[in-house]
């Protein structure tokens, strides 16, 4: 790794890192304010999927702290303990921005077939694009050739990260529209739950920049290989 990508990957894990903590500071402290409707997660999950017309799905509990995410491939809502259980804005606003993306599902949203149909893809590469940078790096005069597959192994990661940003606003937006719709969370609550998911979105921004930054500056030393 040269020089400035070291440091560009140093302020990116930097940036990464105080969102994380703004994020569990934001989740920490919207988790103690109690919904007025008194609905656990799983409650706002079912009666959010039941509302889209979607009963196929599957609310079920996961271990971990924000785990929660939704699964295509078996169609469920998996829920961490806090979220699955809790009856807080914090719990609400995960649990919603989930059955966000089972709507996505249902009604065949683009961006969202497309990250699935990169997962696997994604799966291969994130396992051997690090190394064979490394590889590249170190025998860029050599063999060039091997630097270029590095790029080539890192750009469907980064093109991952930025398919992901789409996927992510939509669920959040489809979720906040219902939450104020149908009242799950009041006038005092909605604000908190929009608040929380803008932070959890912004965690997704800074890995695609993050990812696009260091894409660009490989390019840039596989160009500039032989001056």
């Amino acid at each position: 790794m040269t020089p400035s990508i070291m440091f560009v990957s140093l302020l990116f894990v930097g940036l990464s890192m105080l969102i994380s903590l703004v994020l569990k500071s934001k989740f920490a402290s919207y988790s103690k304010i109690p919904l007025a409707s008194g609905l656990s997660g799983k409650e706002v999950a079912e009666k959010m999927l039941k509302e889209n017309g979607i009963y196929d799905v599957q609310v079920v509990s996961v271990n971990g702290f924000l785990s929660d995410h939704y699964n295509p491939a078996n169609k469920t809502v998996n829920l961490s303990p806090d979220v699955y259980n809790g009856t807080n804005v914090s719990a609400a606003a995960v649990a919603a921005h989930e059955c966000g993306h089972a709507v996505q599902h249902a009604a065949g949203y683009a961006w969202l077939g497309l990250r699935s149909k990169l997962v696997p893809a994604v799966q291969v590469s994130s396992t051997l694009v690090q190394w064979v940078l490394l590889a590249g790096i170190i025998l860029i005069n050599r063999f060039p050739q091997l630097l270029l597959a590095g790029i080539v192994l890192f750009a469907m990661t980064t093109l991952f990260s930025l398919v992901t940003l789409p996927v992510e606003f939509d669920a959040s937006r489809r979720a906040l529209a219902w939450l104020n719709r149908t009242n799950v969370t009041n006038q005092t609550e909605y604000p908190k739950a929009k608040d929380a998911l803008k932070w959890a979105a912004m965690t997704y921004v800074i890995a695609a920049l993050a990812s696009l930054v260091t894409l660009i500056q490989y390019i840039l030393v596989y160009q500039n290989r032989n001056r």
